[in-house]
């Protein structure tokens, strides 16, 4: 059960959450626990949705995106996160149980995402301090600039929505996955 309560509808959220709640509603046809949690605080729901938004219009693509949401949710030990990124990665990124799994363990069987993957959980443990060589390792392999800034991104990102996931016990309202936890 959640340690903040989690309105059951739109309606029992904060009034300027309203608009913010149906756009997501609109957008998935449903509106998650997380983000009804998160609703409690409309100005966290709306810097949380703008930074979803601004990023999901970026330069890495909506299969990327799953596999860094996969990595830093198993990474975090996020079981909230894990379950909806499986969900979204299967039915929306349309990623296999092996890609998956790989993800999940901070790897990919792509090459160049498994670069990005590697990049975004170094990212985590690291808390940003990255290396120089680390950077090399993820440029190599193709990701400009621009894309290298939005993997940072993402991390930080779903690191928010892990923790408000594991601060506040979010019930699972996805099939659920159970993440690993990190040593």
């Amino acid at each position: 059960m959640s340690r903040v309560p989690t309105p059951d509808t739109i309606a029992g959220t904060p009034q300027s959450a309203h608009p913010l709640l149906e756009a997501v509603e609109g957008s998935l046809g449903s509106v998650p626990n997380l983000f009804r949690l998160v609703a409690n605080s409309p100005a966290t729901l709306e810097g949380m949705l703008g930074m979803n938004g601004a990023l999901s219009r970026g330069a890495l693509n909506a299969a990327t995106r799953e596999r860094i949401a996969l990595a830093i949710a198993n990474y975090n030990g996020c079981s909230y996160c894990n379950s909806a990124h499986t969900y979204l990665a299967k039915n929306v990124a349309k990623l296999d149980e092996a890609e998956i799994e790989a993800n999940r363990n901070g790897r990919s069987t792509d090459a160049k995402a498994d670069a990005a993957v590697q990049f975004a959980v170094k990212v985590a443990k690291e808390r940003g301090r990255i290396t120089n060589g680390d950077l090399a390792a993820v440029r190599l392999v193709g990701f400009s600039d621009a894309e290298l800034v939005e993997i940072v991104g993402h991390v930080a990102y779903n690191i928010l929505t892990n923790y408000l996931n594991e601060a506040f016990g979010t019930e699972i309202d996805f099939p659920v996955v159970e993440a690993a936890r990190a040593a």
